[in-house]
C-alpha cells in the first residue's frame, strides 16, 4: 500500500505485500500493490471465473487511453474446453492455455474502428465538430495501408493489455500473457479477421502456484533525470 506521513511517502516492497498472497490471493489490492505482486502464473486451480467478473475486468480495461480515443482493441473470451485445447496446440503446448478457466484473446482491429468512427467521437460535441473530427481521422488514417494501420492499432492495444494485467491482479486474479503462438492458426480457431493483429493470449484465473519471484531493473538502470 502507499503510506505517507509528514516526512515522506513510500510504497511497501513486494516482499512485505507477498506475505498475504497465499492466504488472501483473492483480496483486492491497490494499483501499487498489484504492480509489486503481479507474476505470470502458468498453473491454475479449478475455480470458475464468472461472466460478470470478466465483464468487470474488461470494463475497467476499456478505461485505458488511446490516441483520438479510437479504442481499437477487441477481445474474445474463451471458456469452451475443446477450443482451449486447440488454442493450446496452436500455442506450442503451453499448459496454461488449456488449464486456465478463461483465456482472453486480445486483438487490434483498426478496420472495424475506421468503419465505426461515429462510435468514438465524443457525444457531447456539436454535429459540425463531430463531422470535422471524423473527416480528420479519415484523412489521417485513410492514406495508410491496412498493414500500417494494424501496426499502429496494436501499439494502442498494448496500452490496454497493461491495464488488463494490472487490473486483474488488483481484483485478485492471476494471469499469464503470451505472444508465443501460431498467429494464423489462432486466427482460424477464433475467427479473428485476417487483417487484425493479435496482441496477446492471456490466461486468466486463480493460480495454483506463485510463479517466479519478480526480477526487475532499478530505476537508475532505465531512467535518466535531466
Amino acid at each position: 500500500m502507499i503510506r505517507s506521513d509528514s516526512a515522506s511517502a513510500f510504497i511497501t516492497t513486494e516482499h512485505e505485500i507477498a506475505g498475504a498472497r497465499g492466504t488472501a490471493s483473492e483480496a483486492r489490492r491497490s494499483a501499487a500493490e498489484a504492480a509489486l505482486t503481479r507474476r505470470s502464473v502458468r498453473a491454475y486451480r479449478d475455480v470458475p471465473v464468472t461472466d460478470e467478473e470478466v465483464r468487470q475486468l474488461l470494463t475497467l480495461t476499456g478505461r485505458a487511453p488511446s490516441a483520438f480515443n479510437l479504442q481499437p482493441w477487441r477481445f474474445i473470451v474463451v471458456r469452451d474446453q475443446a477450443t482451449k485445447d486447440r488454442l493450446q496446440a496452436a500455442a506450442y503446448g503451453q499448459k496454461q492455455v488449456g488449464e486456465a478457466p478463461v483465456v482472453l484473446a486480445m486483438y487490434a482491429d483498426m478496420e472495424d474502428t475506421m468503419a465505426h468512427l461515429d462510435e468514438v467521437v465524443h457525444p457531447d460535441l456539436p454535429a459540425d465538430k463531430k463531422a470535422a473530427t471524423i473527416a480528420m481521422l479519415e484523412r489521417n488514417f485513410g492514406g495508410m495501408t491496412a498493414e500500417a494501420r494494424g501496426v499502429w492499432a496494436n501499439t494502442q492495444a498494448n496500452i490496454a493489455l497493461g491495464y488488463l494485467l494490472l487490473i486483474a491482479e488488483s481484483e485478485g486474479f492471476h494471469t499469464s500473457p503470451m505472444l508465443g503462438f501460431d498467429v494464423e492458426a489462432t486466427k482460424d480457431i477464433l475467427g479473428v479477421p485476417a487483417h487484425a493483429t493479435i496482441t496477446a493470449l492471456v490466461a486468466l484465473g486463480h493460480g495454483a502456484e506463485d510463479g517466479f519471484r519478480s526480477h526487475r531493473h532499478e530505476v537508475d538502470r532505465v531512467a535518466r533525470f535531466v
